[in-house]
């Protein structure tokens, strides 16, 4: 290799991955735009993408990580969400249109009620990927399909809830905590939830809050990024 291939070529960049705390109205992929354009990252990407309307934990791989993207995609995920009864939206969460109100039975918010619904939900349950969704069928996404209107057929899937639990009951929401398998849609378990309390639903709030072994309180906040002093001391390098 001449000593000009050697002077013009570029740095690696940096080698890793960081734990961020994307906020609400980012897409997965505005927080990796930013990094590479910020740092001048050639190489980078994400662990598994949060909605737009999602916040919390997102895993940003950097360099030979991006290789590895697999290992972090088949972790189960924790959440802390908030479900809306009596509405079902187009989307299935906060940013769609209404597509159905229902009026919500008497005793709904009850806490055996409560309980006596989401037992149902735990363990090995079937899941049909919500056409708002990042899946792809015959090489297009499915949220690309329903903004025009088309809706596919969906093949239902297995996927496992380790834990479901109540964290508040204020009508007319019901706060949850979800640890769950990989693929698991938090939107449609909102919506089927829904249906068993016999009113629809939608969901209102989703926060990630662990991927496998990374939890949210050890990620940095998005707008802390703009530092470089604080990218680049919290890049890990974990086995």
């Amino acid at each position: 290799m001449s000593s000009m291939s050697l002077d013009n070529a570029k740095p690696p960049g940096p080698d890793g991955i960081i734990l961020i705390d994307k906020p609400r109205g980012m897409t997965s992929h505005d927080v990796v735009d930013f990094i590479r354009k910020r740092f001048a990252c050639r190489k980078a990407g994400h662990a598994g993408t949060l909605d737009p309307m999602a916040s919390g934990l997102l895993i940003i791989l950097l360099g030979s990580f991006t290789k590895k993207s697999n290992h972090f995609l088949n972790c189960d995920k924790e959440y802390e969400a908030r479900i809306f009864l009596g509405i079902a939206t187009d989307t299935g969460d906060a940013v769609g249109n209404i597509r159905e109100r229902r009026a919500v039975p008497a005793g709904v918010f009850d806490v055996d009620a409560v309980e006596n619904a989401l037992k149902f939900f735990r363990g090995p349950i079937s899941q049909i990927p919500p056409m708002y969704s990042a899946k792809k069928i015959k090489g297009r996404k499915l949220y690309e399909l329903a903004r025009k209107g088309i809706v596919v057929k969906r093949q239902s899937r297995e996927v496992f809830i380790k834990e479901l639990k109540v964290l508040d009951i204020s009508p007319p929401e019901i706060g949850i905590r979800v640890k769950c398998s990989k693929g698991t849609y938090i939107r449609q378990l909102a919506e089927d939830i829904g249906e068993r309390m016999g009113c629809g639903a939608h969901l209102s709030f989703l926060r990630r809050t662990g991927i496998g072994r990374f939890l949210l309180h050890d990620a940095v906040a998005f707008e802390q990024l703009s530092s470089p002093d604080i990218f680049y001391e919290s890049i890990l390098q974990p086995e």
